[in-house]
């Protein structure tokens, strides 16, 4: 028994280290179910409570069957009194029920109409970052216009990987190895690049804007001062058109941020181990063709040329009217 015993614990511990090291590594798999905000905006209110007499009618039946075992009066009345309270609590859950369903109609309108103020009410109320924050990463938001939103992710760095490596021997004992440092900066990556991933599958199922701009930090040691401080080591930017085509059961995170338009190689620096630090992507860095909301080029130049045709077909149908005008007026034309 003692030796089944251990060789359980022993399985138990190399589980949890294995469960531990999916979780991180399958992070951008989940996302939230899309906020639909135009049938909250449209949707009816609660229907009121009704007066019931459930437990009266229950009494009065009992009372009928066997009445020798009630005091019938006291016990109609007893049901009377539960059927109040019952009616009492219905109301009061009505009127939180009202309540919520004012605040989320309000909500979606605005939404709708493409309030930003909204969009970070949603954010702060709604919490789809629950998760996240739980296996050690912090978000801030700024919302630039209906298009576009910005967020800083904080990850937990280096500490959010394990350095250790738990396997179980053909003994059935736990053999615990330090990680090789490629494996550790491959998890590490993949970890990043997943949890960029998962933030953008929820801002995109809770918001309807166009694009995100995403840039991830982590502490990581200062080598001039000694000290550890945040600094941003990756940054992207997300169409949604780019992440709805992505097929999150098969992707490799790393491989899908690196395909987009972003900055940082996510290379270790050979001193800290840490990624290299970088300077963080702008709106004003995206292309036209890129910044939500706006043209390409090339499409400005079309739409200038077409109304320079149009405005030229208009002066040449106004040129024999201005000829016929002069020679009315005796001027010559």
């Amino acid at each position: 028994m003692a030796k089944l015993s251990a060789l359980d614990q022993a399985r138990l511990e190399v589980e949890t280290y294995e469960n531990s090291l999916d979780i991180l590594l399958s992070v951008h798999k989940e996302q939230a179910d899309a906020m639909d905000w135009l049938s909250i905006a449209s949707s009816l209110p609660p229907v009121p409570p009704r007066r019931q007499s459930h437990n009266e009618l229950k009494a009065r039946q009992r009372q009928a069957v066997t009445p020798y075992l009630l005091e019938s009066g006291n016990a109609v009345e007893r049901a009377q009194e539960q059927d109040e309270r019952d009616f009492q609590e219905a109301q009061q859950t009505h009127a939180a029920d009202v309540v919520e369903w004012e605040n989320m109609t309000a909500l979606a309108r605005r939404i709708l109409s493409s309030d930003t103020g909204a969009y970070i009410k949603a954010i702060e109320e709604l919490s789809p970052f629950t998760e996240l924050s739980t296996i050690g990463s912090s978000l801030h938001f700024k919302v630039h216009n209906r298009h576009l939103v910005e967020v800083n992710v904080t990850t937990c760095g280096r500490q959010a990987i394990p350095a250790e490596v738990k396997t179980l021997t053909s003994t059935g004992k736990v053999s615990v190895k330090a990680m090789p440092k490629p494996r550790f900066l491959e998890i590490y990556q993949d970890y990043v690049c997943g949890c960029v991933l998962r933030v953008a599958r929820e801002l995109f199922a809770l918001l309807p804007v166009d694009a995100l701009l995403i840039t991830a930090s982590a502490e990581a040691l200062d080598t001039s001062t000694g000290h550890a401080v945040e600094r941003p080591f990756l940054s992207v930017f997300i169409p949604r058109a780019t992440l709805t085509a992505l097929n999150f059961e098969t992707l490799d995170p790393s491989d899908s941020i690196m395909a987009m338009t972003h900055r940082g190689e996510l290379k270790a620096s050979r001193k800290t181990g840490d990624f290299e630090f970088i300077t963080p992507l702008t709106v004003s860095d995206l292309t036209p063709s890129e910044a939500p909301g706006g043209k390409p080029f090339s499409d400005l130049i079309g739409h200038a040329q077409r109304l320079r045709a149009a405005m030229a077909a208009q002066c040449e149908k106004l040129a024999p009217l201005q000829i016929e005008s002069s020679l009315s007026n005796g001027e010559p034309a």
